[in-house]
């Protein structure tokens, strides 16, 4: 009986531990109201606490000093529906950061020193509805796979940031979009923006602010100008115009159109000299057959 329960001591041990991490124990400086919550705002923490309950809910991270977040902190946290890391130090997301993150709903990256959110970094967060990247002074670039995946998101937010321009590429795969804020952005009124701004008078509808809520400044002398009195006509001599992936289409269009032109050029060739050496051993033939 005593080798058995000095066998299963251990197991006991585990067990009582995952039990207390599972909704009991409450990282020191942070509150927890109820099983499902970790209440850390506004505690000057540097990095994420320990330890977190397994099967947290919502965490509230606000108002800290955290840099960064492990790529594989969300593994353990399947039952995450609710994170909000506004005003913290953030500066990059890590590739496979939110890649276990499919029960996530709301997340809040407000606030930061994000600097740009790149290709496929929400692709596994299928039933996020509202994502705050708004207050970025820094975030100057998303990348145009950016919200890839986001199939069930209503509500974006991408106000008072560095960005000057936005491929529409990256609004496109958001078909259940409701509301997008993007006032206060250092907007350009190049040919760059020109389809960002059609894209918008058409979608105007989902800007909390209008059309009117939004600026640019113009190429010539950088003067700011209300969006609300633009038209596609303003952009009319960026019909010509060719970005650089157009130019990389183009080039890579003629180089493979000479290719197969060259390929096809020596296949003809090559049976025209067939048929004429064919005819002349048949010419050959017949002549010794007559001799």
């Amino acid at each position: 009986m005593l080798p058995c329960i000095n066998w299963l001591q251990p197991f006991l041990a585990l067990l009582s531990s995952t039990l207390l991490t599972r909704g009991h124990n409450c990282p020191s400086s942070c509150l927890c109201p109820d099983h499902h919550t970790v209440d850390c705002q506004g505690q000057g923490l540097t990095r994420l606490p320990s330890p977190i309950p397994l099967d947290i809910r919502r965490l509230l991270l606000s108002d800290n000093w955290i840099p960064w977040i492990p790529s594989d902190f969300l593994v353990l946290y399947s039952d995450l529906v609710y994170l909000d890391l506004r005003n913290n130090s953030l500066s990059v997301l890590e590739p496979g950061t939110l890649s276990t993150s499919s029960r996530l709903v709301f997340l809040d990256l407000g606030s930061n020193n994000l600097t740009e959110i790149q290709s496929g970094t929400f692709v596994e967060s299928r039933s996020l509805i509202k994502l705050r990247l708004g207050n970025n002074p820094y975030l100057s670039l998303v990348e145009e796979d950016a919200f890839l995946g986001l199939t069930s998101l209503r509500e974006l937010e991408l106000e008072r940031n560095g960005l000057q321009g936005l491929d529409v590429g990256v609004l496109e795969p958001l078909t259940s979009l409701r509301v997008l804020r993007l006032e206060g952005n250092p907007w350009v009124c190049n040919c760059h923006f020109a389809k960002l701004f059609v894209w918008l008078t058409e979608n105007c509808h989902k800007l909390p602010m209008g059309m009117e809520g939004l600026q640019c400044s113009l190429p010539m002398d950088g003067s700011l100008m209300s969006l609300s009195l633009l038209s596609e006509a303003s952009f009319r001599e960026c019909r010509g115009y060719l970005s650089l992936t157009d130019i990389l289409i183009v080039i890579f269009s003629g180089i493979s159109v000479s290719v197969v032109a060259i390929i096809a050029s020596f296949f003809l060739a090559s049976m025209v000299h067939c048929f004429q050496r064919l005819g002349k051993a048949g010419q050959a033939d017949e002549e010794e057959g007559n001799d």
